[in-house]
């Protein structure tokens, strides 16, 4: 275990400390975007899978409190003995709690993929289906401009992608893509 924990110890984690499905979801969402994100910029997809998975292991203790959101994460990954690349990736996809920003690919990458999620989850719900194989890129991006769509989601966040030298667009067929992939596990 190069990363101090393998998918099925992550996954066994998660489920310990999220009882919540759609969290769960969220999060198997998040793993494959960044594992899609990792092989687009030639990183280790292992690595970047581990943290999308981890990422929101304390959103449950917390809830919406973003000052402290990651802290509590960040004691249990280091407890496991989690690689400390992936413990900073998901201690910097909330910078409320650190009072640091971003600066890193991995960190952008963390936070601009597990944002986008909610808005592919939110714009596969919104059809007759409500199957990600009937969304399509350009869908996601035409609802990136609609304020009151998936109003909790971030964009600014999202935009987050420029960072990883990937446009919106690039970004947004990548990450549809990567949750395609695994709409079985996320029910859509």
């Amino acid at each position: 275990m190069p990363y101090g924990i393998d998918r099925e110890g992550a996954l066994l984690l998660l489920r310990e400390h999220v009882r919540n499905e759609n969290l769960i979801k969220h999060c198997i969402a998040t793993e494959a975007v960044m594992k899609a994100l990792a092989e687009r910029l030639n990183e280790d997809p292992e690595k970047w899978g581990l943290a999308g998975l981890l990422h929101d292991l304390d959103v449950e203790e917390v809830g919406s409190d973003l000052t402290r959101h990651t802290i509590p994460t960040e004691k249990i990954l280091r407890e496991k003995g989690v690689d400390e690349d992936i413990i900073l990736a998901v201690k910097m996809h909330n910078e409320t709690a650190h009072g640091i920003r971003r600066s890193e690919k991995f960190h952008h990458a963390l936070a601009a993929g597990e944002t986008i999620t909610g808005l592919i989850t939110a714009t596969a719900l919104v059809y007759p289906d409500k199957k990600l194989g009937s969304v399509k890129a350009k869908s996601i991006k035409k609802r990136m401009k609609e304020k009151g769509f998936a109003a909790g989601v971030n964009r600014e966040t999202i935009m987050e992608c420029e960072k990883l030298g990937l446009s919106l667009d690039e970004f947004a067929q990548t990450c549809l893509e990567a949750m395609q992939k695994v709409a079985p596990d996320l029910g859509l």
